[in-house]
């Protein structure tokens, strides 16, 4: 063909080729394309011309699910000079958010390379970082911001700080002649607010209002106070003799109402409900005083081997559980004389008794000195529930109404205050201040303060539990002043 057809033609073809061979058959074509339309995409894009200037070819778009490109961070450029910055973060958190929610959480942890690394100046745009499988999806996680990926914690949460127990007594009470003796419960704290402490052969209210001490009565020369306990609404008080009287007084007026025997000998401890009032003895016997009787007990429950040292009805009154130096641990009712659980894992006394105020049938109980266990039972099927080994003799135990924490105090051989979260029996405190066993622990009525008492004759005051409205931390300072003053 010569140049000028070429021309008219509109084509430029090579030498030696002309129109004609260009030809298609139209018949062909459409067949072809017929098969084409059935096919799969890949049939037609097997049918497209290779050539660059083919106009059947597509654009490619890659399926991000397949690829590897979570294991790369974008690199972020610092923001211009007088550019505005976002509230809650700034311009770098903002835009850290931005990507998570447009790209996904793929995008979201990364951080600005150092120097050298493909920062400012690079040409490499993406830069190899190492792969965190398994962690949060959503875009706003604090893992977004975490601190393995280089970048700053800007937009995490704060974790809550624990709760301050202070570790100092904010008031201490001398009391001497108070009894250094496992077997005595001679520290009570009523729901008036008043503390009652046997100290020889006397009985001393302190009031904790206004610190005004009271001699309540005194037993005489030949006799000793054992145990006091106030009854539940806080105006009468009994008092366990080392005679085996129980005594009951309006604590008031100062004045005995009642005076009831059946003890062989000493009456170490004492446990009012809502109408009896039961008393263990070194005589191995439990007895059921009714005040609105005539006769000094109503019942007596017998079951243990050895002396009668721990004593705590439940808050319903429905059980009473005792503790006692057969390191036997028993569970009485109302309705029968014998004890319907004999729980005997301990392997020493059992003085320390309580009952949880936060769930009906939990009973903790603590060892002595050659048990050291607190352990958790369920009364109402009789199985033992956890334990834990304080490491010394547990000689008290008081749960908390106003949190599920409770607070233990010990004996030999580290003479500490414990306090334990509830079911965790995680160690919130260890508080420690008396030189000798701290054998008695009473609770104020607002549930936060705790009293002990050890034979180094002093009585300290513990700020252990928030209120019940506000659990904020607790403050090391109370209603009381601080400084040593004496109860008698």
């Amino acid at each position: 063909m010569d140049p000028q057809t070429r021309r008219k033609s509109g084509l430029n073809l090579p030498a030696g080729m002309n129109e004609t061979s260009l030809r298609l058959d139209s018949i062909a074509n459409s067949s072809a394309f017929r098969v084409a339309s059935v096919s799969s995409p890949r049939m037609i894009s097997s049918l497209s011309s290779p050539s660059k200037t083919s106009v059947c070819s597509d654009r490619f778009i890659p399926c991000r699910s397949a690829s590897r490109l979570n294991t790369f961070g974008l690199l972020d450029k610092p923001a211009a000079a007088g550019s505005p910055v976002k509230e809650g973060g700034g311009n770098e958190t903002y835009a850290r958010l931005l990507k998570c929610e447009l790209f996904g959480s793929d995008f979201g942890s990364f951080s600005s390379s150092p120097a050298g690394s493909g920062g400012l100046g690079s040409p490499n745009m993406l830069r190899f970082k190492t792969d965190h499988s398994g962690g949060p999806n959503s875009p706003y996680s604090p893992s977004i911001m975490r601190q393995d990926s280089g970048s700053s914690n800007e937009g995490s949460t704060p974790t809550k700080p624990p709760r301050k127990v202070p570790k100092t007594p904010h008031k201490v009470l001398d009391a001497p002649s108070l009894q250094d003796d496992f077997y005595l419960n001679v520290v009570d704290w009523s729901s008036q607010n008043v503390l009652a402490v046997g100290l020889g052969t006397c009985v001393y209210l302190w009031s904790a209002s206004n610190s005004k001490v009271t001699k309540l009565c005194d037993l005489g020369p030949n006799d000793s106070v054992c145990s006091v306990q106030w009854t539940r609404e806080g105006s009468y008080i009994s008092v366990g003799t080392h005679f085996g009287q129980v005594q009951v007084w309006d604590g008031t007026q100062c004045k005995r109402v009642r005076t009831m025997g059946g003890h062989q000998t000493r009456t170490g401890v004492l446990a009012w409900n809502s109408r009896i009032l039961a008393s263990g003895s070194r005589d191995r016997n439990i007895l059921q005083h009714d005040l609105r009787v005539p006769s000094d007990f109503v019942s007596k429950l017998v079951g243990h081997k050895s002396e009668v040292c721990g004593l705590k009805w439940s808050h319903d009154d429905r059980q009473l559980a005792s503790g006692g130096n057969d390191n036997q641990l028993l569970v009485w009712n109302q309705q029968s004389q014998q004890p319907i659980l004999k729980l005997t894992e301990h392997t020493a006394a059992v003085k320390a008794i309580t009952w949880s105020p936060h769930q009906s049938g939990l009973l903790a109980s603590g060892g002595g000195t050659a048990d050291r266990c607190i352990r958790f039972w369920n009364t109402t099927t009789g199985h033992q529930l956890n334990h834990i080994d304080t490491g010394s003799q547990v000689c008290n135990l008081a749960w908390s109404k106003n949190v599920n924490e409770l607070v233990s105090t010990h004996g030999y051989s580290q003479n500490q205050i414990m306090v334990w979260k509830y079911p965790s029996l995680s160690k919130v405190a260890t508080l420690t201040g008396h030189s000798l066993r701290v054998l008695y622990l009473a609770m104020s009525p607002d549930g936060q303060t705790i009293v002990t008492g050890a034979g180094d004759e002093t009585l300290r005051f513990w700020n252990v539990f928030p209120s019940m409205k506000t659990p904020a931390p607790v403050k090391a300072t109370g209603l009381w002043s601080l400084g040593r003053t004496h109860i008698r």
